[in-house]
């Protein structure tokens, strides 16, 4: 083997390339999607360390418009994309591959609760890597698509039957959290029940082993400020909380959310 052909190597010229296929087309928080990982060899005989797996998500942080600039006006917020890793799969697959070699592993990796749904703004990725010493780590990026578990399926599909129809979904950033970042689901109210009585609602949830927790925020007269429902999360100022067991039955559970903010509104 060319001493040129391993220097290319090791600025990721000619190495071994990683791809990542789910065998499912939709996750699902709490539930376990199946992988296949191919790495194909390069140009030259290399060591793989290990491959490395990262479920990220993104969601929107304000800070000071002046973070970083000359602008001394700092009233002025700005919103920016940052990247969170949800979850962190190291797989100890140490293994030698040369050259137009293919090696495939078959791995089972569990979604986190309370990883976003990906509607709206809100995006899902994983990221598959390789770790070769001395050498530029190969990596592959999926999209992916992530619907809502069955318990948070039955609340939403509650309140599409009143009349609530989903029309901005965004991950914010909140301070004193579990996590970094809430979902944040704003509905309006074209019919049934709400209609007339509220402008809009906007809906937070947590899922956790034994229960799941909902925070609420009715807007009777006008749209409120964008990210004002994390902000008042992180501050612990919302009144509306509702806590479900993670046993009761789907269509319970969106029965309990209605009956819930009729009777709080």
């Amino acid at each position: 083997m060319s001493l040129f052909k391993k220097t290319l190597a090791s600025f990721g010229i000619g190495s071994a390339k990683v791809d990542s296929i789910l065998q499912q087309e939709v996750l699902y928080p709490g539930q376990a999607v199946n992988v296949t990982v191919h790495v194909y060899g390069g140009s030259t005989v290399q060591e793989i360390d290990n491959i490395e797996m990262k479920l990220y998500c993104r969601y929107i942080k304000e800070i000071p418009a002046n973070q970083g600039r000359d602008d001394r006006n700092s009233n002025h917020m700005r919103r920016i994309p940052t990247s969170y890793t949800l979850a962190h799969w190291s797989l100890p697959y140490s293994f030698t591959i040369g050259p137009g070699e293919t090696r495939d592993f078959e791995v089972e990796l569990n979604v986190p609760w309370n990883t976003p749904v990906t509607i709206g703004d809100s995006k899902v990725w994983l990221d598959t890597g390789l770790n070769i010493a001395l050498s530029k780590d190969p990596s592959d990026t999926d999209i992916l698509t992530v619907r809502p578990e069955p318990l948070l399926d039955g609340i939403f599909a509650a309140l599409e039957e009143c009349g609530l129809r989903i029309r901005q979904v965004e991950c914010e950033a909140v301070d004193g959290f579990d996590l970094p970042f809430v979902q944040e689901f704003e509905f309006v109210p074209t019919t049934g029940p709400f209609h007339g009585r509220w402008r809009e609602l906007e809906m937070v949830s947590y899922r956790g082993d034994e229960q799941l927790q909902m925070w609420f925020e009715v807007d009777r007269h006008r749209k409120g400020a964008r990210g004002m429902m994390a902000s008042l999360l992180g501050r612990g100022k919302l009144k509306r909380h509702l806590t479900i067991p993670v046993d009761t039955p789907a269509k319970q559970a969106g029965k309990l959310v209605v009956e819930y903010l009729d009777n709080s509104s």
